[in-house]
């Protein structure tokens, strides 16, 4: 099975890691993460084998629709799920979510790669069939 695997574009909070990694990656989605936009361009240079990139619009250090559009010189037609609070200034994504809903987050990206989400959620029945 080949887990779909996402960027993930974080604020970066003292001794925290990311909280959307932990919500993919239980999900079994494989997940990098960057604290920052430049970060970001550099992970996906060095790896640009990934399925999609979810950024947080609160990001400081670059302006959302800026970083984007350097994301998508390196990995064009990646989709990009934006998640910032209700009301904010919609970046140019593929998905804008104004929610801070884990599930919500997870059934956009169930969505990008569903022959894959649904490939884990048959994987985990058969894991609980088996009582491990």
């Amino acid at each position: 099975m080949v887990r779909p695997c996402f960027l993930v574009v974080d604020r970066e909070f003292p001794s925290s890691i990311s909280t959307r990694k932990l919500v993919i990656e239980t999900a079994k989605f494989n997940v990098l993460t960057a604290y920052s936009g430049d970060e970001a361009v550099q992970t996906l240079k060095r790896f640009p084998a990934i399925n999609g990139i979810v950024l947080d619009a609160g990001v400081r250090d670059v302006p959302c629709s800026d970083l984007i559009r350097r994301l998508r010189e390196i990995q064009p037609g990646c989709p990009v799920v934006v998640v910032s609070a209700p009301g904010a200034v919609a970046c140019q994504a593929d998905f804008n979510l104004e929610s801070f809903d884990p599930r919500k987050l997870l059934t956009i990206l169930e969505k990008l790669r569903p022959e894959e989400a649904a490939e884990i959620e048959r994987h985990n029945e058969q894991l609980n069939k088996e009582g491990i």
